[in-house]
């Protein structure tokens, strides 16, 4: 008889993007990233995500660096740094060296992620990049849209995960085709483990669809949220809004059924 497999504890990675973006429209350092970083890790977050941009609109190098050093006090707790490693991602990947990165194919000007990569036209390219970071001890998730046929093209350009791009999922939440749109995510997962991929998450989830998505994909390892647990954090504070989204994720492992 196959055992059951035992339903992975999801990582909740804060991201703190926003919490720079605030910061930069004035000279006066609040809020501070480190701070915030701090006081999620306190709550029980796993880990801590930034997206440095080469306009630096929001996080700039020296939070990067200033990160690695608060982290260096919390071994237990990841830092994953995102970004298009054709752009200026490889440059902290080389000198930070993370516990992960994940390549992100936006464009400069774009104001947030909103795809993910192309394998057909991008693999050959991402294969001598995902190779280096390997080379360096850096797991590398690769930023993927719901598309069980491309799992395997993940894993042969070398990744060790991938991060399915949630946004069509939250969008759809509540629509006549959500059922249709989730299930499309939970094949993906599927088809990503099969090929021996791990599977990270993340774009637009919330406290109000987190749970319903960890139900229904399978064994995610990671999710990675910014835009949303920030907001809420203006409201409730960061350790509520920390503790709210890791009740989200247990709400989905307890009620996860054995089969």
């Amino acid at each position: 008889m196959t055992p059951t497999p035992v339903p992975v504890a999801t990582a909740l990675s804060v991201n703190l993007n926003k919490v720079a973006l605030v910061r930069n429209t004035r000279h006066l350092g609040i809020p501070s990233v480190t701070r915030a970083a701090t006081l999620c890790l306190q709550a029980g977050a796993q880990g801590i995500t930034v997206h440095p941009r080469p306009d630096a609109r929001h996080i700039r190098a020296g939070d990067v660096d200033d990160l690695k050093a608060l982290l260096a006090d919390w071994p237990l707790a990841e830092y994953n740094i995102e970004g298009n490693p054709f752009h200026n991602l490889m440059d902290f990947v080389r000198r930070v060296r993370p516990h992960q990165c994940t390549f992100v194919p936006d464009n400069e000007g774009q104001s947030t992620s909103d795809h993910g990569w192309d394998l057909a036209a991008d693999a050959a390219r991402l294969q001598p990049l995902i190779a280096e970071a390997r080379s360096l001890g850096v797991r590398v998730s690769l930023f993927m849209d719901p598309a069980p046929h491309a799992m395997a093209a993940a894993k042969e350009a070398g990744a060790d995960r991938i991060e399915l791009y949630t946004e069509t999922y939250a969008r759809a939440l509540g629509s006549a085709g959500a059922g249709a749109v989730l299930n499309g995510f939970t094949e993906t997962a599927k088809a990503a483990q099969a090929a021996g991929l791990g599977v990270n998450a993340g774009h637009d989830l919330s406290r109000e669809n987190l749970t319903g998505f960890l139900l229904r994909v399978p064994q995610v390892q990671e999710v990675s949220i910014g835009h949303a647990l920030v907001s809420d954090a203006l409201e409730l504070g960061y350790e509520a809004a920390v503790r709210a989204y890791l009740g989200c994720i247990e709400a989905a492992r307890s009620a996860r059924p054995v089969r």
